[in-house]
C-alpha cells in the first residue's frame, strides 16, 4: 500500500521528482569524485613515503667499517626508518634492469664507474632535510639526493583535496537536503486536503508520513546509484591516461570490490539525506497546520 502511494506521488509530479534527483545526483557525483581523488592521492603519497627518500652516493675508497659506522650514526638519530646499502654490483644490476631495452647504453657501463650508495627512509617527512645535511657532512659521501620537494608537494596536495572535498561535500549535502525538503514540501502542500481526509478517516501518522519518507529515500538511493555509475564510467574512461601518467605506482586496475564499497557508502548517504529531507518537510508541514 505504501509503495503504491509512493509510485502515485512520483507519477503525479515527475518533473519535480526529476529535479530533486538531478540535484542530489550531481552532489553525490562530486562527492564520489573527491573521494576517489583523496584515496588515490593517499595511495600515491604512501608509495613515495614507503620508498627510499634519500640517496647518498659513496666514494670509491670508502671501507666497509666506515659504511657500518655511518649507518649506526644515522640509526642513532632515531629519525631513520630504514637504511639499505647498494654495492657497485647492485647498482649495475639496477642500471641493467632500467635500461634493458637500450643495448648501446649497457655496453658502455661497468660496475667500476657506478657508485655504491645508501638508500634511506625517515620516520617523518620533516626529518628529510636534517638527515640529508648530516650525510653531506660525511667525508666519504660524494653526493646526496632526496625527494623532499616531491613528497612535500604530494602531502600538501592530498591535504588540500581532502579539505576541499570535505567543505564542498558538506555544502552539497546541505543543498541536497534542502532540495528534497522543498520538493517534498511542495508535494505535501498539494495534498493538504488529501492528508486532512486521511486523518478524519483514522489514518495513523505513520500511514500519512511514510510514503513521503520513502519518496525522500528513493531520491537519495537512485541519485547514489546514478552518481556512482557516472563516476565509475569517468574513471574507466580516464584509466589509460592515468596509467601512463602514474607509471609504476600500483593503483590500477581498481578492484570492483572497492567500487562496490563506494556504492554502498553513497547509498547509505543517500538514505540519510533523503530521510532527513523528508522528515524536515513533514515537520514543516505539521507546524504550519497547527
Amino acid at each position: 500500500m505504501i509503495i503504491k502511494t509512493v509510485k502515485q506521488h512520483l507519477s503525479r509530479s515527475p518533473y519535480q521528482s526529476l529535479a530533486a534527483i538531478l540535484v542530489v545526483c550531481f552532489a553525490f557525483f562530486v562527492i564520489a569524485v573527491f573521494t576517489l581523488l583523496g584515496i588515490g592521492s593517499g595511495i600515491v603519497l604512501h608509495y613515495f613515503e614507503s620508498r627510499p627518500q634519500i640517496s647518498a652516493f659513496l666514494k670509491d675508497e670508502i671501507k666497509p667499517q666506515e659504511i657500518e659506522l655511518m649507518k649506526a650514526k644515522l640509526v642513532g638519530t632515531g629519525k631513520v626508518k630504514s637504511i639499505t646499502y647498494f654495492s657497485k654490483e647492485d647498482a649495475l644490476k639496477i642500471y641493467k634492469e632500467q635500461n634493458k631495452d637500450k643495448p648501446l647504453l649497457l655496453e658502455m657501463v661497468t660496475a667500476k664507474i657506478l657508485p655504491a650508495s645508501l638508500e634511506i627512509s625517515t620516520n617523518e617527512l620533516s626529518s628529510l632535510k636534517e638527515i640529508a645535511q648530516e650525510l653531506k657532512k660525511e667525508p666519504m659521501v660524494e653526493d646526496v639526493i632526496f625527494q623532499e620537494d616531491v613528497i612535500t608537494a604530494l602531502s600538501k596536495w592530498t591535504a588540500t583535496v581532502k579539505k576541499i572535498g570535505l567543505v564542498l561535500g558538506v555544502f552539497l549535502l546541505l543543498i541536497s537536503v534542502l532540495t528534497i525538503l522543498v520538493v517534498l514540501g511542495m508535494k505535501i502542500s498539494q495534498r493538504k486536503e488529501e492528508i486532512e481526509i486521511l486523518k478524519l478517516l483514522g489514518a495513523s501518522s505513520w500511514d500519512i508520513c511514510s510514503p513521503f519518507y520513502l519518496e525522500g529515500i528513493f531520491y537519495g538511493v537512485i541519485s547514489a546509484i546514478f552518481s556512482w555509475g557516472f563516476s565509475y564510467i569517468a574513471l574507466l574512461y580516464a584509466t589509460p591516461f592515468l596509467v601512463s601518467f602514474l607509471g609504476e605506482i600500483p593503483i590500477f586496475p581498481i578492484p570492483f570490490l572497492f567500487m562496490a564499497e563506494i556504492l554502498g557508502g553513497l547509498m547509505i548517504l543517500g538514505i540519510v539525506v533523503g530521510f532527513t529531507g523528508s522528515i524536515l518537510a513533514m515537520a514543516r508541514f505539521i507546524r504550519s497546520t497547527k
